[in-house]
């Protein structure tokens, strides 16, 4: 199966219009993957066509990234991309209860988006991976939702102050081909777009068949300034897929009604509504890839048969007049 490829911005890096998000090998649900379906996955996704893969040290506080190192390792044609801006300490505390992640490696993050920060969550990465480059660099998780107005602004700083020179400094050597953001919340992209040159951005959640609100405002911004998309998140942490999760969290009602809205008009084109979510980001130039993170191989194998389904020209047609997705909204040939 051939899939295509797409620039990162402007860089020479190329990624798999269909990704792999590796979260999930973190493990962000219970039972979490063992290391022989982790590893299966990715080389199912590689045998596939599917050549870009994403990581973070955050993901299981390195267990994703150990993962995928070691499913990387043997074999070639692969793009990686993983993220800075946590620093993983020795857990001198007990888990918390309420942390998301189970059964992660016994380490515990520590913010840290300074120049030296970034350098050494760089180098740490390399370690855990077991793999001698990264194709691509994210800056993760830096925005007001995710911190608060308050710490945002003195992270911020140091993020464009001392994290941005770093990240510049190793894709100017050749260390990594392209330097980005990887976050949930789009207005930090059109911020951080005034600090420096963004190769490419990975967008959790927020550009998919439900939500389109950055084609108005982050869009405009990234084409101007030659900067790409990865839409992490293509079914907006389930909804889009059948579960009542939405942003990481029990979907509200008129957000349950909208999908049922958005299903009734694949159904009757006999399209899998998880088929269409796929799809519709790579409408705009923009994007770059849409990367699912699958729970398991079976969950792979159902991502892939989406992705080969044939969707008629109608469908997105008539998702405009019903005014379901935005009128202006680029849509897949």
């Amino acid at each position: 199966m051939s899939i295509e490829t797409r620039p990162a911005g402007r860089t020479a890096a190329r990624l798999s219009t269909l990704g792999i998000g590796a979260g999930t090998l973190g493990g962000n649900f219970s039972p979490p993957i063992t290391s022989a379906e982790g590893s299966g996955i990715i080389a199912d996704a590689l045998d596939a066509g599917i050549s870009y893969v994403d990581t973070a040290p955050f993901y299981g506080y390195g267990k994703s990234e150990r993962a995928v190192g070691d499913a990387l390792r043997a074999r070639s044609g692969w793009t990686l991309s993983t993220k800075v801006g946590r620093l993983l300490k020795p857990r001198t505390t007990p888990k918390d209860p309420n942390d998301g992640w189970y059964e992660p490696l016994p380490f515990q993050p520590v913010y840290d988006y300074s120049y030296d920060g970034v350098m050494r969550s760089f180098e740490d990465s390399l370690q855990r991976l077991g793999l001698d480059h990264i194709d691509l660099l994210y800056m993760h998780d830096i925005g007001a939702v995710t911190h608060g107005e308050a710490a945002h602004a003195e992270l911020f700083k140091t993020a464009m102050d001392g994290g941005y020179k770093a990240l510049d400094r190793l894709r100017s050597s050749g260390a990594v081909k392209s330097i980005g953001l990887g976050v949930n919340e789009w207005q930090v992209v059109a911020a951080a777009m005034q600090h420096g040159q963004w190769d490419n951005v990975l967008l959790a959640g927020r550009y998919t068949l439900l939500e389109q609100e950055p084609l108005h405002t982050l869009f405009p911004l990234c084409e101007k300034a030659g900067t790409t998309i990865v839409v992490g998140g293509p079914f907006n942490s389930g909804i889009l897929v059948g579960r009542d999760t939405w942003n990481y969290a029990r979907a509200p009602q008129a957000v349950l009604d909208r999908v049922q809205a958005i299903a009734r008009v694949c159904d009757a084109h006999n399209v899998a509504l998880p088929a269409a979510a796929l799809r519709f980001p790579l409408g705009s130039a923009v994007v770059s890839s849409v990367i699912p993170g699958p729970r398991s191989r079976a969950e792979l194998a159902q991502i892939l048969a989406w992705w080969r389904a044939e969707i008629p020209a109608a469908l997105w047609s008539d998702l405009k007049t019903e005014r379901l997705i935005d009128e202006a909204s680029p849509v897949p040939a």
